[in-house]
């Protein structure tokens, strides 16, 4: 059973939620159980977080057919698939790194996650795990795929240090993302949903999103405590393309106070260092979502 980092143990103090922590640590385990491999199996989309060859943290997408993540043995999830050489971590996944995973299941808003060291093999890549858990389904929109996998047309990339225009709208409009943060015991990868417009663009080189009440760990915040590192993935779920942050971030009182949903009264704030579009990085065409009943009014 896993123990809590110096920054998750004062982040879940912070937040007045060591209690409830404490009480649902144990379903963090060292090893990836029976019941998950087919759910695994079932996936074909992963996302994952990690440093790239500079320090800088962003979360990416592996792709591909059902089957292509599996469970050889406890200790290990392997993947079948590649990021694109256009990718921020392209040159970080050719060594051994420190990863979070998330095989997220948007249908039915189940989701699994598996943090460790990835390892390179012909084809992909294993992942030797430390830490494997299932997610509750708070703020999962619904979705089905519907578009061809990326692979059918090669990605292209632009990078940029800010947003711009297009960019900026896509954030503004989205209802998910996901946050890759890291500490010195590894690297981790979580989901963000809300009602659209959740997230704020308050500057080309500034975001922020409230905190809302989840699973009580505080993993995302307990690692800005000590790293404030970050890397942020917005699909656009109707062309496929992919926009990643690179920046810091922090958790901080919200101004607003708790809102009359799930809010919490505190938000992040993400700063942006680097950011990269790419066109045909993602799975396109997918269905309208079916928001989540957990989701603050809007």
């Amino acid at each position: 059973m896993a123990d809590f980092h110096p920054g998750e143990l004062a982040a879940q103090r912070a937040a007045g939620t060591s209690e409830m922590a404490e009480r649902v640590r144990p379903i963090i385990a060292g090893t990836i159980p029976h019941g998950a491999e087919g759910f695994l199996m079932r996936q074909r989309m992963l996302v994952l977080g990690a440093r790239d060859r500079d320090g800088w943290i962003w979360a990416t997408s592996l792709n591909g057919p059902e089957g292509f993540l599996s469970a050889p043995d406890p200790s290990t999830l392997r993947v079948a698939a590649t990021v694109a050489v256009t990718d921020p971590l392209a040159d970080a996944l050719r060594d051994e790194v420190d990863v979070g995973t998330l095989a997220i299941e948007l249908r039915s808003r189940k989701r699994f996650r598996v943090n460790g060291r990835w390892h390179p093999v012909p084809g992909g890549g294993e992942v030797a795990v430390h830490q494997a858990f299932g997610n509750c389904p708070k703020y999962i929109q619904a979705r089905v795929a519907r578009g061809p996998a990326p692979s059918d047309v090669p990605p292209e990339a632009i990078r940029t240090g800010e947003l711009d225009r297009r960019e900026a709208a896509l954030v503004a409009a989205a209802d998910t993302f996901f946050v890759a943060t890291a500490a010195e015991n590894g690297a981790d990868v979580s989901h963000r949903g809300g009602s659209p417009g959740f997230v704020t663009v308050v500057s080309p080189t500034e975001l922020t999103w409230p905190d809302y009440v989840g699973n009580a760990m505080m993993m995302t915040a307990g690692n800005l405590r000590v790293n404030p590192a970050a890397g942020l993935l917005f699909p656009d779920w109707r062309t496929g393309a992919t926009l990643q942050l690179t920046g810091t971030a922090e958790v901080r009182t919200s101004a607003a106070g708790p809102g009359p949903g799930p809010a919490t009264g505190r938000e992040t704030v993400f700063r942006i260092a680097g950011a990269v579009w790419t066109e045909h990085g993602f799975p396109s065409g997918w269905s309208a979502p079916e928001y989540s009943r957990f989701n603050q009014a809007s």
